[in-house]
């Protein structure tokens, strides 16, 4: 095994890259009107790396450098992703703010100052681990989401959608943190449910004409019961009236056997609907019962399914879809009895000020109201039961979220619904089931955006709003000033809120939301160049992109803001080619965990085993085709000697042979061997070509590890004999071919050692990074060849199975293999044959036969390779190289070991290397077919 380090090799590479300027000059050095253009979704730099983001780095690495040795200029920005909750919620910690209140007290530009300066606070370390795994990208002229350039293009974006009429001010039931005091938009819910516990209460409404007479309704959500206001119940559903004891319940004829198992019980009769509808019942709350006089009325609504509960659905209008849109059908008040902040108003006085879903405790308040329903003055529990579901929690804080009624801007999304279905057809996935499953179903179900966030550090909404509701949205700061005449180079919030616009007669004052930051990652490919009051040109030549990357999780996030702003804008997606990659857990299949420690650091894996290694690793795992995958150090490992040590040596073993040789730059092959190692090259140059033209980058791996393996262990062992001729150097000329064309198809995945070995080999190049492709080269096509070696190896290994029941090793000759006669060989893979299987002759026959017996010449040859082999042995333990021939000196007792010795000298001679083999002395023991001979070498 060759002996090497290769994360030294790396680190010193990185150095050289850098004094050389080796990238710069791979984007330089092509062509300015051949682009490929590849959007790099941003990171936040408040936290370091992890497997994830080395995953999704490595392919927005590989791919880039594919498509440079295709010919074209790819130039690669980095940006940072700079504004939203993630940033916030750090900086709420660090001042010990515990509320949107008290981040008024301390003032926005104070708050927001502290966001911006540690926005970037693990830059530096983001750079280092960048680098260190060989990922080639601009991170000097980085862009960032809070330059006021972005949010420029971005008021741009909001701008274009607002003439078009795709932007609205609505009141919807959406999802609130009551942390944050903010909502979030539907895509942004399905980042955070978890599967939960809660307590589910069956509560009794007693109805007003029939005092002795309860209409049952179940809730999954306790904490809304002080804001009920009306009952639900279906108009196609049966009901019943059922007597248990005194009292009358009404319920769900398909319901009731739940419901009243385990309680004796009769059941009185049917009750439809329409006698239910119109009636009245008594609040269980005294909150709201002189609110208004059609509260607390039971109505019709299509949504009451029997699937669950008991049939009739307790409505608290300010809290969920169906809810709100029952009371704005039947013009109920919207009452909210629960705040922004996720807490209990002053009217609910037995609850007021508590918090309705704790973080730390989320039944608690569940379990309060229950507690208050079971006192016999308030008699409003009929029973309780624990039940498992999904619920959303906050993304980015984790806090159980509320289904919130509430005020905010849309983008008019089912506008461009169908469009975007079209539009994604056009796209190339990788890998292809995203397209009509996850993502296109996605689309399929997509609602309107709600983008506005009631939060400080973020793109200010560019709209200006009068009193009478009229407004004014402003595209760019130019605009800004023809409005207002006030002229600002930083539009966050603390200064863009003091600007006033006139017109009219009428005050604009700008609404204080900020967007929502995906709004900001969806204007990406416009605002990263400050479009278009920037590089106009050079964006349209090259959008949409042809190339993008990132987790399955942005198909409802990035993927899918970019496919909504690009077709409001420009009817057109927004990228050509996308790669979606999965999780990258830990080997128990769990979640990654600095607190369990289940994982080694990257740092750590990238110092042991090099970045190549742990490159080419996840790019060979189904991680790259967004399934999870169960990170394993082993696996780094294996690839490390498997596919680095196996190339480095083949490599090793070339230089050892080379050396004061001259190598001709072009080979003319014309041993068989010579001849279907090149035939069998240039067939995966074609393989992995098309692999990698389809972004089928685990398929691209496999062909190159398994090219290597065959160089190693096919070809190299196969042709050992004629390297070591001094005279033959065409299999040199082969293997510095193959090595190089080798070097330049691993490239993109293993750029550090194949840097080496290019330049090593004399690469014609200053880097193996400024190469192009390797092209098939039509004079090595061999398809019978390729063809026939596959039927020799299979007959190789059905052969060697047979030996192996005969009890006969490898080294002991044969007479003689029958192979059936409909397999036609040239005389040249025969004689492979022959040599690999140990035998003498080939026959052909109705069936493979070998012949087992052992003459006495047999048995002497193989006695000869056994001693080859042992002897050879021995020089490697005694450290001695091709260059060090030697004296042997033996002593046996043995008439057959002496009579090999005799006659096969100048075999073992030069199979050993010696400059002659004498009798005397020996010190080391070896057996050979039983027999002992001492040995000693000497220089």
């Amino acid at each position: 095994m060759a002996n090497i380090n290769f994360p030294n090799l790396e680190r010193d590479l990185v150095e050289r890259w850098k004094k050389e300027r080796i990238f710069e000059r791979s984007v330089s050095e092509r062509p300015e009107d051949k682009q490929f253009v590849f959007y790099d979704g941003p990171p936040f730099a408040t936290g370091l790396p992890h497997y994830g983001h080395i995953v999704a780095s490595t392919i927005k690495d590989v791919v880039p450098r594919y498509a440079t040795m295709r010919g074209y200029r790819v130039e690669r920005r980095w940006g940072w992703d700079c504004h939203g909750l993630p940033i916030e919620n750090l900086i709420e910690k660090d001042l010990n703010l515990k509320t949107k209140q008290d981040i008024e007290t301390i003032g926005v530009a104070k708050f927001n100052n502290a966001c911006k300066s540690s926005v970037l606070t693990y830059a530096k370390e983001w750079r280092a681990v960048i680098e260190r795994l060989g990922r080639w990208v601009d991170m000097d002229n980085d862009y960032r989401t809070m330059d006021t350039s972005y949010t420029e293009s971005v008021w741009w974006v909001f701008k274009q959608l607002y003439d078009k009429g795709l932007i609205y001010e609505g009141y919807k039931a959406m999802h609130l943190c009551p942390r944050c005091e903010t909502t979030l938009s539907n895509f942004e819910v399905t980042l955070g449910y978890k599967d939960v516990t809660d307590i589910t209460a069956t509560v009794q409404f007693q109805l007003v004409d029939q005092p002795d007479t309860y209409i049952l309704a179940w809730t999954t959500t306790p904490w809304t019961l002080p804001g009920n206001l009306a009952l639900a119940i279906g108009a196609k559903i049966d009901y019943l009236k059922v007597a248990v004891g005194e009292r009358y319940y009404i319920v769900a004829k398909e319901r009731a056997a739940d419901l009243f198992t385990g309680l004796e019980h009769q059941v009185i009769g049917a009750v439809s609907a329409a006698e239910l509808v119109g009636q009245q019942y008594q609040p269980l709350f005294p909150y709201y019962k002189n609110k208004d006089k059609k509260l607390f009325t039971i109505f019709l609504a299509n949504f009451v399914s029997t699937e669950e509960g008991t049939g009739i659905v307790h409505i608290a209008g300010g809290y969920g879809e169906d809810d709100y849109q029952l009371c704005l059908r039947e013009h109920l008040p919207i009452i909210q009895h629960v705040g922004r902040d996720g807490k209990f108003v002053a009217e609910v006085t037995d609850f007021a000020g508590k918090e309705v879903k704790p973080k730390g405790n989320p039944k608690a308040t569940d379990l309060a109201i229950i507690e208050y329903l079971k006192q016999p003055v308030h008699d409003g529990l009929f029973s309780t039961k624990e039940y498992k579901h999904s619920y959303p929690h906050c993304w980015r804080c984790d806090t159980p979220l509320l289904n919130y009624a509430s005020n905010s801007w849309f983008v008019k999304v089912t506008a461009l619904k169908e469009q975007m279905i079209k539009n994604n057809q056009t796209i190339h996935w990788l890998p292809e089931h995203i397209k009509d499953g996850r993502f296109g179903k996605w689309l399929e179900g997509a609602k309107d955006w709600a983008i506005s966030r009631d939060r400080y550090w973020g793109a200010p909404l560019p709209i200006w709003q009068a009193e009478d509701g009229s407004t004014i949205c402003v595209g760019s700061l130019a605009e800004l000033k023809k409005y207002s005449g006030v002229e600002l180079d930083d539009v966050h919030k603390q200064f863009v809120d003091n600007v006033i616009i006139e017109k009219s007669g009428k005050i604009y004052k700008r609404v204080l939301s900020v967007l929502d930051c995906w709004f900001e990652s969806g204007s990406m490919p416009y605002a990263q160049g400050h479009y278009p009051f920037e590089h106009k040109a050079q964006f349209e030549q090259g959008f949409p992109a042809q190339f993008i990357a990132e987790g399955l999780d942005q198909t409802r996030g990035w993927f899918y803001t970019l496919m909504v702003l690009s077709t409001a804008l420009f009817d057109k997606p927004a990228f050509k080619n996308v790669i979606v990659n999965g999780l990258v857990l830990a080997a128990d299949g769990k979640k990654m965990s600095k607190r369990l420690k289940n994982y080694p650091e990257p740092s750590l894996v990238l110092e042991k085993y090099g970045a190549d290694a742990l490159r080419f690793y996840l790019m060979n795992s189904p991680v790259v085709r967004a399934e999870d995958l169960r990170f394993s150090e082993a696996g780094v490992d294996m690839v490390m000697k498997k596919l680095l040590l196996t190339l480095y040596n083949s490599f090793s073993f070339y230089q050892l042979f080379a050396q004061g040789k001259t190598i001709p730059a072009t080979p003319k092959p014309a041993h068989i061997m010579d001849k279907w190692v090149l035939a069998y090259m240039n067939t995966i140059i074609v393989q992995v070509t098309e692999a990698m033209d389809q972004y089928d980058l685990q398929t691209a791996t496999r062909l190159l590890e398994k090219l290597v393996q065959e160089i190693s262990t096919w070809y190299i062992r196969r042709s050992r004999d004629r390297f070591k001729t001094q005279a033959n150097v065409v299999p040199l000329a082969v293997l510095r071919t193959v090595l190089l064309t080798t070097a330049k198809l691993l490239a993109p995945f293993t750029p550090f050692i194949t840097e080496h070995i290019y330049k090593a080999l004399n690469g014609a190049l200053d880097s193996v990074h400024l190469e192009y492709w390797p092209e098939p080269n039509h004079d090595y096509h061999d398809e019978k060849l390729l063809k026939d070696m596959v039927t020799v190896r299979n007959l190789v290994e059905q052969i060697l199975a047979l030996r192996e029941q005969a009890g006969l090793k490898v080294r002991q000759p044969l007479a003689s293999v029958t192979i059936l006669e409909t397999i036609h060989l040239s005389e040249d893979l025969k004689k492979v044959l022959l040599e690999e299987v140990n035998v003498k002759q080939v026959k052909s026959g109705t069936k493979l036969e070998l012949d087992t017996v052992l003459t006495d010449e047999l048995k002497q040859a193989g006695a000869v390779r056994e001693l080859v082999r042992l002897i050879n042995a021995l020089r490697k333990k005694q450290g001695l190289t091709i260059n060090d021939f030697a004296v042997l000196e033996y002593s046996t007792t043995s008439t057959f070991i002496q009579n090999i010795i005799q006659s096969q000298s100048v075999i073992l001679k030069n199979s050993t290397l010696m400059k002659d083999i004498i009798e005397g002395e020996g010190n080391e023991e070896l057996k050979v077919n039983g027999e002992k001979i001492l040995i000693i070498i000497k220089k």
